[in-house]
């Protein structure tokens, strides 16, 4: 471990930056020489399950004119997508359970139902997101790319729709964050033409996006018959639902009051893996609730101990979470952790917040509203 920088986050000195970091790899070492079949029994019965209400609810919407049928097919629907993404795709993904080496569960193997493709979410992800977790221009998963995330960037007019646009993102997450892997926004802030690779790339998500549709709302459709306008309307529904639900999980581990941005000119070169896991343990929030939450939130509920070791099989984040608790407490550092419903309204006050000019809402009240408007309106673009 290479020596910390004395302005470690925090407010930590280096040799308290550097126990803290072998505190957390005890964590992790001891793990890792724990995993085994309960581990492997998990992933794959889920696989069973997933598949399982993938397959049951195609087959009862193709009854879908049925109101009942309708109600069921697009429930079972909307929680297996939730979990293919979630639970499954997004951990698979990760390389959580290479060390099986089973060729059907393997992160260079699996495909997913997902307008990104695996190679393309793996390198925004897995290497840009995680390493760069929570830095203001370098991490896309922070704001999306499109939002003020940090009171220290300068507010502009145009940050005022990002309560808008962070409902739109909601809506077509998936697409989204095709998008974002793609470094669509960047290309069009900077005005720049894409590259003949990025061109590929795009068009290869183009397809793929393309036969997702295909899937859900032509094919599965016609051949529900005199019912498609139902089985249609299904498969929309549940990619809603599993947007808006990928989007709030997601939204809450990243952005709610109480963690930490950084600037891009704070990051060490040299950073150690003890200033990485502060950064980590900073710059993210967990999720409090019931073991159903975690299964549904793709354990992203423990988005800290997910920070912290994304290598980790997701099953045992509940496990240690209390040792990592015990890691900030010992070291003084807050350990985010809020109910779904608080955590939620914490993310989009903080939208809203940051979407006005520094101070703006706490000096506004009834009283002063529109003279606070004026004031808002007065100021350069």
């Amino acid at each position: 471990m290479t020596t910390s920088s004395p302005s470690a986050p925090g407010g930590l000195t280096p040799s308290e930056v550097e126990l803290l970091g072998h505190e957390l790899d005890d964590i992790r070492e001891r793990v890792i020489a724990d995993r085994g079949e309960r581990d492997a029994a998990y992933i794959r019965r889920l696989v069973r399950v997933q598949r399982g209400l993938e397959l049951g609810s195609r087959v009862a919407l193709l009854a879908s004119r049925n109101r009942k049928a309708w109600v069921l097919g697009t429930t079972a629907l909307s929680l297996a997508k939730i979990l293919d993404n979630m639970e499954i795709g997004h951990n698979v993904l990760h390389g959580q359970w290479d060390w099986m080496r089973d060729p059907k569960i393997h992160s260079t193997t699996w495909q997913w139902d997902h307008t990104s493709p695996p190679e393309q979410w793996q390198r925004a992800h897995n290497q840009v997101h995680h390493r760069y977790t929570n830095i203001v221009g370098k991490d896309n998963d922070l704001g999306y790319g499109i939002m003020r995330v940090d009171e220290a960037q300068e507010w502009r007019p145009r940050y005022l729709v990002q309560p808008l646009w962070n409902l739109v993102t909601a809506c077509i997450f998936e697409q989204g964050i095709a998008m974002y892997d793609l470094d669509l926004g960047e290309h069009l802030r900077d005005k720049r033409k894409m590259s003949p690779a990025k061109k590929s790339e795009a068009m290869i998500t183009l397809k793929r996006g393309l036969r997702q549709a295909t899937k859900d709302y032509v094919i599965w459709p016609l051949l529900s018959g005199r019912g498609w306008r139902s089985t249609l309307s299904a498969a929309a529904t549940a990619n809603l639902v599993r947007n808006l639900w990928s989007h709030s999980i997601i939204m809450c581990g990243h952005f709610p009051e109480g963690v930490e941005a950084f600037e891009l000119d704070e990051l060490d070169e040299n950073e150690s893996r003890g200033d990485w896991y502060v950064r980590q343990m900073l710059g993210s929030a967990n999720i409090s609730g019931p073991p159903v939450l975690h299964l549904l939130a793709g354990n992203l509920s423990h988005q800290i101990e997910h920070h912290l070791f994304p290598d980790l099989p997701s099953n045992r984040y509940a496990e240690i979470a209390p040792r990592v608790r015990e890691v900030f407490d010992k070291f003084g550092l807050n350990y985010c952790s809020r109910p779904l419903v608080q955590q939620v309204g914490s993310a989009w006050h903080k939208v809203v917040r940051l979407s006005l000019p520094n101070g703006w809402l706490a000096e506004t009240n009834r009283r002063n509203l529109l003279p606070q408007l004026r004031k808002l309106a007065a100021r350069p673009a």
